[in-house]
């Protein structure tokens, strides 16, 4: 992830990389739930499993998704009855990982316990079909894609040759949009081409009056180290330009509330970001984003801002270092969103307001999986005022016990590559959709 610039000394910075999930809300005993059953017919795939199935799951479990295997027919789902019910009992599926006790938010998948004891009697009984007439209409979903089917595809020109084995350096590539007058983006994805091979990808925007990066090639794929040095270099790791969208390992498309959205300059080039893993075998990635546009000029304008600390030390053998950063808002806005990132270390992240003389207010607390970087959407936005001041605080594990952990007999700090360790809490503003991210960082007065 590039890093971005501060703000008056705080560490509330702007822009950068950067894009689902672990313990569901408390449910209530199911032994009632299960006893009331069994006076009820037993549950059917047509009548009872297949809506949990297209409401929570197929979103993953479907057709060239990310999930093992498709959950769309009974056909598909039968043999996977028992495993289905053991997951939604343990509550590991649908994924999530926010502290129920912390918050509300559109986007949480968890089962109800009525749900899961539906589930569990279906295994029970041997998974019957039941009458396929009883089977809700099927969710309509686009074809390799999990947004409605896009306006505009804009896809890598070149495709990135990835060798077998070794680190690879953040890998550039920049895409003309030529558009000839302003969007506004309701809805995006990024689809890599090979997702095993993407740690993380992020799309910025750079407008056509923007000199960050301004002597790269246009269509090709590049690195820091293709950069002849000074700020071309210097480019590749520092940037104060608009997000569009990001991409991490479960991560879900952007799907903006109505009246909001972000914009894409006409003229304006994307820029990828593509931090890349290997995997034992050499391929390519040829990445592309989907775009749903607004159907009107929104009133309000979505930017991602982020919380980070890149000056941390994780000592040898920590199970649970502390990293924090806090920062003001330079003036108001509707707070939408949190996307926390961490690297193999990460155990847990939390965003809080501070009050002066008071104990924080927790926004969010979420108990940290690098494999399922999930986004995590306020049900209800929440109007902040500037000043306000955001404070994100990190757990680290760099023990034994940590078993993704890639060394604990070794310090960690900031670093590009999983073995190294991140620290950024983004998160989503709306403010007018005439104020662009610059001037929204110019402070009426002193924080």
């Amino acid at each position: 992830m590039t890093r971005s610039h501060s703000v008056n000394r705080s560490t509330l910075l702007h822009s950068v990389a950067i894009i689902f999930l672990c313990c569901p809300p408390v449910l209530p005993s199911l032994q009632n739930i299960f006893a009331a059953q069994k006076e009820s017919p037993r549950p059917t795939f047509y009548r009872d499993v297949l809506p949990i199935l297209q409401n929570h799951c197929q979103v993953c479990h479907g057709a060239g998704e990310i999930a093992p295997m498709p959950l769309i027919t009974y056909m598909q789902t039968q043999p996977f009855a028992r495993a289905i019910a053991t997951a939604a009992s343990q509550k590991t599926m649908p994924p999530w990982f926010a502290d129920p006790s912390v918050g509300h938010f559109s986007n949480d998948p968890s089962l109800s316990a009525q749900e899961i004891a539906t589930l569990v009697s279906w295994a029970d009984s041997n998974a019957p079909a039941g009458n396929s007439g009883d089977a809700p209409p099927p969710r309509q979903w686009t074809p390799g894609w999990l947004i409605p089917h896009p306006d505009t595809i804009l896809k890598m020109p070149k495709p990135v040759p990835l060798p077998a084995q070794g680190d690879v350096d953040y890998t550039y590539e920049i895409v003309p949009t030529h558009f000839t007058e302003d969007k506004w983006v309701q809805l995006s994805e990024i689809r890599p081409s090979s997702r095993e091979n993407v740690h993380h990808a992020v799309v910025y925007v750079r407008p056509p009056n923007s000199n960050w990066l301004k002597h790269a090639p246009i269509g090709v794929p590049f690195t820091g180290a293709d950069m002849p040095g000074g700020q071309d270099r210097n480019d590749t790791h520092f940037t104060t330009a608009d997000i569009l969208l990001v991409y991490a390992p479960g991560s879900a498309p952007d799907n903006w509330p109505k009246g909001s959205a972000k914009l894409i300059p006409a003229g304006s080039d994307l820029v990828f970001q593509m931090h890349y893993m290997t995997h034992g075998h050499a391929t390519t990635d040829q990445s592309s984003v989907g775009l749903v546009f607004s159907k009107q000029p929104p009133s309000q304008r979505v930017l991602t801002l982020q919380l980070t600390n890149d000056h941390f030390l994780i000592p040898p053998s920590a199970p649970d270092f502390r990293v924090e950063v806090h920062g003001s808002l330079p003036n108001d806005a509707v707070l939408l969103s949190f996307f926390p990132h961490m690297h193999l270390r990460g155990k847990r992240f939390e965003y809080n307001i501070l009050h002066a003389g008071s104990a924080p207010e927790t926004l969010l607390r979420v108990n940290y999986d690098f494999y399922w970087q999930l986004s995590y959407r306020l049900a209800h936005p929440l109007p902040l005022s500037a000043g306000t001041v955001l404070q994100a605080v990190a757990w680290y594990d760099n023990s034994k016990s940590n078993p993704h952990n890639p060394d604990p007999d070794v310090a960690v700090h900031w670093g590009d590559q999983t073995y190294d360790e991140m620290m950024v809490g983004f998160f989503d503003v709306a403010v007018p959709a005439n104020i662009d991210k610059t001037h929204y960082f110019l402070r009426v007065s002193a924080p």
